[in-house]
């Protein structure tokens, strides 16, 4: 069954949304320039939160840009995040020193770049966890700001790698054909399932995971 990470979250009762509603993993920017940015005491919070919530709890991401990494070391240890999503412009000896804690997100134009992109870090991935991200590229932006990746692009790439979360423009709508598109291990989404920047839509949240999993949503009276 696809892996589904929701990202971009900010506040403890989405997270237990997300978790409740079958999430694998929970994301969180620690980017200051983004409008998801969260400060790293109140990841703290929500993690323990979702922690104390369940007993099977989904693992819990830090995404960074070009964060040094003594810095992301310190963050994953202060706010007891499982992973560090690497989102700028790290070398593969920065995901190296992470561990297997960590994994580069690339933003390919063609997939002469991916090829090169999969040489440098996919054996770098997060043990257990997401080896690579593929995200839609923008111009003079670190992420995909909501455009639909290449998903023929991506493919290529799926074929190559285990385990590779899909991101950039998916939504409760596209996330089915997407995943048989593209057959990723997990896809992401943060703005896709979003009421505000930051704040998410706990029925697109749904609606997002169970498309992903091919699943059926249970009633809901009004």
């Amino acid at each position: 069954m696809t892996i589904v990470k929701i990202c971009g979250l900010t506040n403890l009762e989405d997270a237990l949304v997300a978790a409740e509603t079958g999430a694998d993993l929970l994301g969180f920017i620690l980017y200051p320039k983004s409008p998801r940015y969260v400060a790293p005491e109140t990841i703290t919070a929500i993690v323990a939160g979702v922690r104390k919530a369940f007993a099977l709890p989904p693992r819990c991401v830090g995404v960074f840009v070009n964060a040094s990494t003594a810095q992301v070391l310190a963050t994953l240890d202060q706010t007891k995040l499982d992973l560090a999503q690497l989102h700028g412009d790290e070398s593969a000896s920065e995901v190296a020193a992470l561990r297997g804690r960590g994994f580069k997100a690339m933003r390919p134009t063609n997939l002469e770049t991916a090829l090169a992109a999969i040489d440098a870090f996919a054996s770098l991935g997060a043990a257990a966890g997401p080896q690579l991200l593929v995200d839609a590229y923008t111009p003079n932006a670190y992420g995909g700001a909501g455009q639909v990746a290449d998903w023929s692009l991506a493919a290529a790439v799926a074929q190559r790698v285990d385990r590779l979360l899909l991101a950039g423009g998916l939504t409760p709508e596209n996330v089915a054909d997407a995943v048989r598109q593209v057959k990723p291990w997990g896809v992401d989404v943060a703005s896709g399932v979003e009421r505000a920047p930051g704040r998410k839509d706990h029925a697109k949240v749904r609606a997002f995971i169970a498309a992903a999993k091919n699943l059926t949503l249970p009633f809901r009276p009004s």
